[in-house]
């Protein structure tokens, strides 16, 4: 072969490679979702382009140009409901200012449960209620004795009711009194946990951690060893813990490499499964079958009312038994995070709710019965940290309070309560009790022509706005001043547990349009011929943004042209 045959070759050797890479390239980018959540690293570089102005004084209160009546009904409205809101919480609105200047968790949920535009005059004025000291039922109570019925559901933790948990928890503390908190060794109680749950799971094995997280990075840790490859890929949106590989983009300051985003429910995120071979992992979150490729709905980023949700169990459902199949077809492990569902929506969890069985599956919260807990149940071959042929080659974890003897009795509790005929009963009937009911809700709200919604997955609901307005997160706060306690994410999540009785939720129902009647009357849904669509708020945001990227004044007072 001469030379210039042997270059020809490798020259049409390096344009084929070059085509083929570019064609995987081209597959991949069609494969993520438009939006920023599914183009994480061009999201993190927007997100510190973005520069901080405040929205104070008349530029507040008619920020979408509605005129100097509304603006002004909007002013009463706003110090009506901030002064009845300090009254009534003077030893909260003090632990709450202590909490803020010490415990960097409570900083951030407070400056961050509004759209930062208004975070000024907002946190200023209007109080959360942070500091709780008693539950009962469905019921709170804060630090100054007042009264709200609960939709926060402590991040998913309680399905079954506090007063449950309370008593396991009660039970397990004289259980183990004569053991106390011995680290290290297990109880005998860890052995029927783990035939229990691995019962539940449909799994071979089980390993136990402090938290949801460590189960899902143990999980994914275990899917790299095992398969030799290095890629995860997560879905955009999805929420699996706040560690740097399965939560890239905003929020993370470190690189995530080896980190894939792309479109849930999407044939083309199926194709790029089949034909890759770098793929160790696909980690799905069953709750985003409520807002597939969109984050966690809170009222931070509620900058219109372009927030959309809606359960489609049907097709869900198929999704994610096309997603078992290719996983299949190519050794790539599903792993389905059920930290926040639990056991929410059925006794065996989503795996048998959806009809798929996945590689490995993590739980946490519901288990422990209130107290911290991860669980990772999986197939035999997936959960071994070792290789028998070759001894130093480990995948190494260890937690000093995994197996945790109060936490592994307060489980044990909990388990042997979800075999009861109630609590069978109860997820027999869970879809069509939370459906009807928010089917009720939608029609008093429809009927007193309020402009919201709600939108359900069994006992977790979200809130949408139906008339556009930059000032749905003030919800929150009338739903506070109603006696409804929300989650610092606002009126995005509404979690339910399944305690609730029809009469608990007529309560809930009557003071959530309580809450909206006031908010209505208050002029909040009102606005003004510039602001009168989503896409025209949209425009008057990136506007207010220009502005203040090319402004030194740190606050915007000026009238904006209309």
């Amino acid at each position: 072969m001469n030379l210039d045959n042997l270059t020809l070759m490798i020259g049409a050797s390096a344009g084929a490679y070059l085509v083929l890479k570019a064609h995987r390239r081209l597959q991949l980018s069609r494969a993520k979702h438009p939006g920023l959540s599914g183009h994480v690293r061009m999201a993190k570089r927007v997100s510190k382009l973005i520069p901080h102005y405040s929205l104070e004084g008349d530029a507040f209160f008619d920020c979408d140009n509605a005129g100097t009546v509304i603006a002004n009904k909007r002013h009463d409205g706003f110090h009506r409901l901030s002064a009845s809101l300090l009254q009534r919480s003077p030893q909260g609105k003090h632990l709450l200012e202590q909490a803020i200047s010490s415990i960097s968790d409570a900083q951030f949920t407070h400056r961050y449960r509004v759209p930062f535009q208004f975070r000024t005059m907002v946190n200023a004025h209007l109080l959360p209620a942070l500091f709780l000291k008693k539950s009962e039922g469905v019921r709170l109570w804060d630090v100054d004795g007042n009264e709200y019925i609960d939709v926060t559901g402590a991040y998913g933790t309680n399905l079954l009711g506090y007063d449950i948990y309370k008593s396991f928890i009660r039970q397990a503390a004289q259980d183990m009194d004569e053991l106390g908190p011995v680290l290290g060794p297990y109880h005998p109680v860890v052995l029927d946990n783990t035939r229990r749950i691995l019962a539940l799971a449909g799994q071979d094995e089980i390993s136990y951690h402090m938290s949801g997280t460590e189960a899902v990075m143990q999980a994914v840790r275990l899917a790299q060893y095992h398969t030799g490859k290095q890629r995860i890929v997560r879905f955009a949106g999805a929420y699996h813990g706040w560690w740097g590989d399965v939560q890239p983009g905003i929020g993370n300051p470190v690189s995530a490499d080896r980190t894939l985003t792309l479109q849930e429910m999407s044939q083309r995120t199926l194709q790029v499964l089949a034909s890759r071979k770098d793929i160790a992992c696909v980690l799905a979150n069953p709750l985003q079958a409520l807002h597939p490729n969109a984050n966690a709905p809170g009222d931070s980023a509620l900058i219109s009312s372009g927030r959309k949700a809606g359960y489609d169990k049907e097709a869900y459902t198929r999704w994610l038994k096309q997603l078992r199949q290719v996983c299949t077809a190519n050794g790539i492990v599903l792993i389905l995070d059920e930290v926040f569902l639990g056991f929410r929506l059925a006794k065996g969890g989503a795996q048998d709710y959806f009809g798929v069985r996945a590689d490995m599956v993590t739980y946490g919260k519901t288990l422990g019965g209130g107290l911290p807990v991860g669980v990772l149940c999986g197939k035999a071959e997936l959960m071994k940290r070792y290789r028998t042929d070759k001894p130093a080659d480990i995948c190494f974890a260890r937690g000093t309070f995994n197996s945790q003897p109060y936490v592994m009795q307060t489980m044990n509790l909990f388990l042997k309560h979800i075999d009861s005929p109630d609590v069978e009963r109860m997820y027999q009937t869970v879809d069509t009790l939370w459906n009807s009911r928010r089917a009720a809700l939608n029609k008093r709200l429809s009927e007193l022509e309020l402009p919201v919604e709600v939108q359900n997955m069994t006992s977790i609901f979200t809130i949408l706005y139906n008339t556009p307005s930059r000032f749905n997160w003030m919800f929150q706060f009338y739903l506070l001043q109603a006696g409804v306690m929300l989650s610092w994410v606002g009126s995005g999540r509404m979690i339910f547990s399944h305690n609730y009785s029809d009469i608990d939720f007529d309560v809930f129902s009557d003071r959530f349009i309580e809450a909206a009647r006031c908010m209505q009357a208050d002029g909040w849904w009102e606005t003004g011929e510039a602001c009168n669509s989503n896409k025209k708020i949209q425009r008057r945001v990136l506007k207010e943004t220009w502005r203040a990227l090319t402004s030194s004044m740190g606050s915007i007072n000026w009238p904006l042209s209309k």
